[in-house]
This record gives structure tokens, sequence and C-alpha cells, in this order.
């Protein structure tokens, strides 16, 4: 069980036997944090099937901003960063809608810079270096990948740091791409991160 609804269900007991009134009100608080991450996580779930699928659920969009609601009601801000990451990939991925995406992406970026969530951060600059490379401001797309990049080698995060590089390999010419193509092949076999090596692959095709 969630600690969160656990911590709940014991408040709830302290209300009722302890006389403790104000328990309910932070019961409220645990309950709604815990609903949102569920939310946050079923859209996460649906989008992974647009990308197979690549046919649009429309539930997929209300769940995110159920889910910030629900993180701007408990003071959540890490939460509302990602929430604000999701909503803009949904934007810019589902539907194709630059403006929207960008508002949110940038929302997500201030807020995950503030909490120190270097994670949600690092997607956030990701997708909005995938928008500058859209929009033809390659220098820009260039700079927010690298910075996605470099968050992602302190992270740890071995998969993310190949998906970046694949965006980067399109960004370079000759050896340097070549290099880019090299190290991400090696670091997506390394995590047995099959989509992205196929993605590497596609990339390399192109130099």
């Amino acid at each position: 069980m969630d600690e969160r609804v656990r911590r709940a269900a014991e408040l709830y007991e302290r209300a009722i036997f302890n006389a403790e009134a104000d328990a309910l009100t932070t019961a409220d608080r645990e309950l709604d944090a815990a609903e949102a991450d569920l939310l946050l996580t079923r859209g996460k779930v649906l989008h992974g099937r647009f990308l197979e699928n690549r046919v649009e659920d429309p539930r997929e969009l209300e769940l995110f901003e159920r889910a910030l609601a629900l993180y701007t009601s408990v003071d959540d801000e890490r939460g509302q960063a990602e929430a604000f990451f999701w909503i803009g990939c949904f934007h810019q991925v589902v539907r194709d809608e630059t403006e929207p995406a960008l508002s949110a992406l940038t929302r997500s970026r201030d807020l995950a810079r503030k909490t120190g969530d270097e994670l949600t951060s690092s997607y956030a600059l990701r997708h909005l270096g995938i928008a500058a490379h859209m929009a033809g401001n390659l220098d820009e797309a260039r700079a927010l990948l690298e910075e996605s990049t470099a968050v992602r080698r302190t992270l740890g995060f071995t998969a993310g740091v190949a998906a970046n590089l694949v965006g980067l390999i399109y960004l370079s010419d000759g050896e340097e791409a070549r290099a880019l193509a090299d190290e991400a092949t090696d670091l997506a076999a390394s995590v047995g991160a099959r989509t992205i090596s196929k993605q590497i692959e596609e990339a390399r095709s192109r130099l």
C-alpha cells in the first residue's frame, strides 16, 4: 500500500478515536497527493500505448491535467513540474501543437529547476530541444540537448543519454556524428535499450 494511503487511514483513526479533527484535513492532502501520482502514471501508460499504435486516447490529457490540479491543491511544485512536462509532451508528440507544448514544457523546466528535480528537468530540456530543432533553431536545439544530456550523465540515466545522443547525431556532421552514433550504440546496448538502438541505426544510416 502507498505510504500516504496508509498514513491517511491512520489519520482517520486518530480523528475518530482521539477526536483529532484536523487529522481528516491532513488525510485529504495525503490522499490527493497519492491520487495525483496514480493519475500521472495512468496517463504515462496511455502515452506508451500511443507510441505503439499512434492512436490518441483523449483520456491521456485529462489524466495529466487532473494530476496537475491535485498537485497544485497540495502545493506540490515537484509534482506540478512532472505534470506540466507530460502535458507538454502530449501536445508536442500526440497532437503536434507547438504553442501549448512550449508553454507547458517551459513551466516544467522552471519548476523542476526550482525544486531540484533533475530528472524532470532533463526531460523538459530534451523536449524543448526537440521543439527548437523542429523550428529550425539548430544552435538552440543543440544547447538544450547538450544540457539535458549533461544532467542525465550525472544521474546515471544511461538510456536517456543514448536517446539524447540520437538527437545530437542529427545536429552534427562527419566524424562528430559518427562518434556520437558509436557512443550511443554502446550505451543503448549496455542497458538493453532496444528501441533506442533502432533509432540510432536509423540515424546512422543517414550519415
